[in-house]
């Protein structure tokens, strides 16, 4: 059945594309962390792919934005995992879809002095919402509410440089995760 006008999409019938990544200072990781009444979460630096552009340009857009990084600046670029996100969330609009393509990226400390210490993101209605960037050490992310929920994954690694035998992370569905 095709959608109309007058009746809204499907959830999860839209697909979006987030490229996200994690950067690594030695053993440390950069993640924004967001401090909301309810809760404080932590995300990866990154966003959604905007409509016709390449993968590696929305990747290098964001860390820009976000980190104030130059990709060329870093080693590394390689992809790591994928997150399939199907999870309602509230709003009025279905969810959709999303993809998280989790890239790894490894900088110097001089280059690391150089980069933001926040991050911040337009709300709907013009404001903005602070981030905090926050370096990490990855083995200690397990702990934290990081979105999408890499952290148990990352925490496993044998060293941020370690090889990955399967990109696909389990899959963010209603059964295994709460909208916060």
């Amino acid at each position: 059945m095709t959608s109309t006008p007058d009746t809204p999409p499907a959830p999860f019938s839209r697909i979006k594309i987030r490229t996200g990544a994690l950067v690594f200072c030695g053993d440390d990781v950069a993640l924004i962390r967001r401090d909301r009444a309810e809760s404080t979460h932590y995300t990866p630096p990154g966003g959604n792919v905007e409509h016709g552009e390449d993968l590696d340009a929305a990747l290098a857009r964001e860390l820009a934005e976000e980190l104030g990084l130059d990709t060329a600046q870093a080693e590394g670029g390689d992809l790591l995992w994928v997150v399939d996100q199907r999870v309602t969330r509230p709003g009025p609009t279905p969810p959709p879809r999303k993809l998280h393509l989790i890239y790894r990226f490894h900088i110097t400390p001089d280059v690391r002095a150089t980069l933001a210490e926040q991050e911040l993101d337009e709300l709907p209605d013009g404001r903005h919402e602070v981030g905090v960037i926050e370096w990490v050490d990855y083995r200690k992310t397990a702990e934290l509410s990081i979105f999408p929920p890499i952290g148990p994954a990352l925490a496993a690694l044998a060293g941020p440089r370690a090889a990955i035998t399967d990109a696909a992370l389990e899959a963010v569905t209603d059964e295994n995760y709460t909208w916060v």
